[in-house]
């Protein structure tokens, strides 16, 4: 890990993408006559099957957020461990992985939208016809979008835990040391249980688990190439 650039420097990649991330919000909230309820409407994420979704939503989902602490704890987190992957892998090749991860959150996101809905829909042909209620409940989870950072935000937890797997981090609550990749281990597991289980709803745990899944095997690959070391 590289620690001559200074401790509170941050490179060009993660400063962009925070700033970028931060003006996004304010059209969000200051837009009138309901314009930023449009932007999240337009460039949020939906499922392939809505038929709001769009191509480019794979990429403007990454950034708009759904308040003020979601904004904050998203780019704390990539200017905390960003900026130490941008130093070691090149402004480049740090952006090509945050864009790839977050592109693969989507994805993941987009596969589970899809099953939850076929299944719906599986469900409404064995009962011999599509009730209102069916309707209803099909429409409800095409129309559900998605946004945030959350997805690329993770591919680079998991990078760091990576490449650096026993640097230190402290965690708040509780507040005790706990060696990097135990803390990506279990914090993986954790979104993948809530996923699983829907113990907490209105978040999208797959996604989180999708930017983990394609930063492991991009590291992977670019490793075995001899593009990065760790």
């Amino acid at each position: 890990m590289r620690f001559n650039n200074g401790a509170f420097t941050t490179p060009p990649v993660v400063k962009n993408l925070i700033i970028i991330n931060a003006l996004f919000f304010l059209a969000e909230v200051i837009l009138p006559n309901g314009l930023g309820d449009l932007l999240i409407d337009k460039l949020g994420l939906y499922p392939w099957q809505s038929p709001n979704f769009r191509l480019y939503q794979l990429i403007t989902h990454m950034f708009l957020h759904g308040g003020i602490a979601h904004l904050f704890m998203n780019m704390f987190a990539l200017w905390m461990f960003g900026r130490t992957l941008e130093y070691d892998m090149g402004s480049k090749r740090f952006l090509i992985y945050y864009m790839i991860t977050g592109i693969g959150a989507g994805l993941l996101q987009m596969g589970v939208s899809w099953i939850e809905i076929s299944r719906l829909q599986a469900a409404a042909h064995e009962m011999g016809a599509m009730t209102p209620y069916m309707q209803s409940m099909i429409a409800a989870r095409a129309n559900v979008v998605t946004i945030g950072a959350s997805g690329a935000v993770f591919g680079v937890l998991l990078a760091f835990g990576m490449m650096y797997p026993n640097a230190m981090i402290m965690l708040l609550i509780p507040p005790i040391p706990i060696k990097a990749k135990y803390f990506v281990i279990g914090y993986g597991l954790l979104e993948l249980s809530l996923g699983v289980t829907g113990a907490q709803s209105g978040v999208a745990h797959f996604a989180h688990v999708g930017g983990m899944i394609f930063g492991f095997f991009l590291l992977y690959y670019w490793k075995k190439k001899g593009k990065i070391y760790y």
